[in-house]
């Protein structure tokens, strides 16, 4: 037994002998005696009593003071994980919303780009559909620089004109009977040998059209455009 149950037992068994002591002094016919003895007994056990709490009291409050501190620790790591996992969905939410927005904007301007080039593609289409053939001139004993560009003008894409035209400005200044001294190269393009312009026409030595012809030809085959020809012109000094 704990010494509580001690003391406990102790106060009962004292108070019981009291009051039997007490019952059978009166059937004996003794007086009762003087309270004094009660009064000691009940001192006695008011020191038991007193003593009680002093212990027991203490631990009861520790225990209960570690129970709450334990619970409000649970609380309050039940309330820290739930922030932290309702800030990971935000978080997550707010990831996953920047990259639809960022895939949205890619594929919008993927989309414009198409649509930029479909337009680009439709009016280069458009350009050639609209340029002239080289049999669709009359002939002429002989040609000036500006009615050779002219011919130019309306057998070369719009877009690219610019580039043909400073490719020849190198080349021959627009003449379409220039030979190269040295090398024997021929007319507008300083085609080497000359002849091989006999492809697009067999008037190819008089006719500014039928070079004009030949010279686009060659450079859409060879580099894509007369642009990309000029690019490389100028990397190379010829083409």
């Amino acid at each position: 037994m704990s010494r509580i149950s001690v003391r406990g037992f102790a106060v009962a068994s004292a108070t019981a002998v009291t009051t039997v002591g007490a019952v059978v002094g009166v059937a004996s016919g003794n007086a009762v005696q003087s309270s004094d003895d009660n009064f000691e007994a009940t001192a006695a056990d008011t020191t038991l009593l007193a003593d009680i709490p002093a212990g027991e009291q203490a631990q009861v409050q520790v225990s209960s003071l570690s129970e709450q501190a334990d619970v409000q620790a649970a609380a309050a790591d039940s309330v820290a994980r739930k922030a932290a996992e309702e800030s990971a969905r935000l978080r997550a939410a707010k990831d996953a919303e920047a990259k639809k927005e960022a895939a949205d904007k890619a594929e919008a301007e993927a989309k414009a780009k198409a649509e930029e080039e479909r337009k680009a593609a439709e009016e280069e289409r458009a350009s050639r559909s609209a340029v002239r053939d080289a049999s669709s001139f009359s002939t002429q004993g002989s040609y000036s620089i500006a009615e050779v560009k002219a011919m130019a003008r309306q057998m070369i894409p719009a877009s690219q004109f610019q580039c043909f035209s400073t490719i020849v400005d190198h080349e021959s200044s627009w003449n379409y009977r220039a030979v190269n001294p040295s090398s024997g190269a021929y007319g507008l393009m300083q085609a080497l040998p000359g002849y091989k312009m006999s492809s697009a026409g067999s008037d190819w030595q008089t006719n500014p059209a039928t070079q004009i012809k030949w010279g686009l030809s060659y450079m859409n085959d060879r580099y894509g455009s007369p642009c990309e020809a000029w690019t490389f012109w100028q990397a190379n000094r010829w083409y």
